[in-house]
């Protein structure tokens, strides 16, 4: 989608348009890519938030860093800094936790507020208390909006208007959640053992 390399013709479509014949500019400028390892800027957490902002504008945006903040659920952490917003993070982020540093990238790609949005694996270092928060927020801001979610957890895609379950490499199956677990016994297997093991945390921790 983001033609870091190419597909052949015919395989990737943008609002029916071949993503080959889309400038690489193009594509990038409509969208927003978070990768599970994702990269922070030893500079304030201010300005890696605003990081699609030209640095003219950066001046006026903390109103549009908090609310993305809050989309991604991060705010509350973030005020919590000596210096809140204006926290100077370390190399690769080391100042924050896995958690907060997804959380950041997050609100970065929310800032932009893309027509597409792929987050890759990139709730994993969260609690799924805090995965439906940031999950809800992305549901009620981005309609109309393309968003790829690409996870392990079910709970992260569960809630997606199509899901495709992949095995090996492969398609295996592609439907909503229920329509998977209806059909598919290998998705219905990972359903049901994510839900042995929630309710083996659960208990553990009670």
């Amino acid at each position: 989608i983001l033609r870091t390399y190419n597909v052949p013709d015919g395989t990737v479509f943008i609002d029916d348009n071949d993503v080959n014949d889309i400038s690489i500019k193009s594509v990038r400028d409509a969208s927003a890519y978070v990768p599970q390892d994702n990269f922070l800027f030893s500079d304030t957490i201010e300005n890696n938030i605003a990081f699609a902002i030209d640095d003219d504008g950066k001046e006026d945006a903390a109103e549009a860093v908090e609310k993305a903040a809050r989309l991604s659920d991060v705010h509350n952490n973030i005020i919590e800094f000596k210096d809140a917003y204006k926290t100077v993070l370390g190399e690769r982020g080391v100042t924050v936790s896995g958690g907060q540093k997804q959380r950041i990238s997050i609100a970065r790609a929310m800032l932009k507020n893309p027509s597409i949005l792929i987050l890759d694996d990139s709730v994993s270092a969260v609690d799924t208390a805090t995965e439906k928060v940031i999950l809800d927020n992305i549901g009620k801001t981005r309609k109309g909006l393309t968003t790829v979610l690409i996870a392990h957890r079910i709970s992260t895609v569960e809630r997606m208007d199509k899901i495709i379950f992949i095995d090996d490499g492969r398609i295996a199956a592609s439907g909503t959640h229920m329509e998977l677990y209806e059909k598919c016994a290998d998705y219905r297997k990972m359903v049901e053992l994510q839900k042995l093991e929630d309710e083996g945390g659960e208990n553990k921790n009670a």
